[in-house]
């Protein structure tokens, strides 16, 4: 099955096995696609094995944090942490350190 080039962040399904898939990396000086399954596991194919192999474009799952650890609730929860508010940088709260030969440390 011929297949147009892969895009980093495009999900596909194997059409023999139906599981899902995410590309994640492209490396075209050695012609390979890496690519991570819904469970983080990666695999890294060349491209004449993605050329014939049978697959089919597909939306992202619903779920697609999952290969991180975390699912969408919780990927939602996280992202609306009540100890800062909204309108506040969380970049705000880090503080800075003075190295010995810097300008800061004068």
């Amino acid at each position: 099955m011929a297949h147009s080039h892969p895009d980093i962040g495009n999900w596909f399904e194997m059409l023999e096995s139906g599981q899902l898939f995410e590309v994640v990396a492209l490396d075209d000086l050695h012609r390979t696609i890496e690519i991570q399954y819904l469970d983080g596991t990666l695999d890294e194919l060349d491209m004449e094995q993605w050329q014939v192999l049978p697959l089919a474009p597909a939306p992202p799952p619903e779920d697609a944090n999952i290969a991180y650890g975390m699912t969408a609730r919780e990927h939602s929860a996280s992202s609306s942490d009540p100890g800062i508010p909204e309108e506040q940088n969380p970049l705000d709260y880090l503080e800075g350190e003075s190295f010995s030969g810097t300008d800061e440390s004068l």
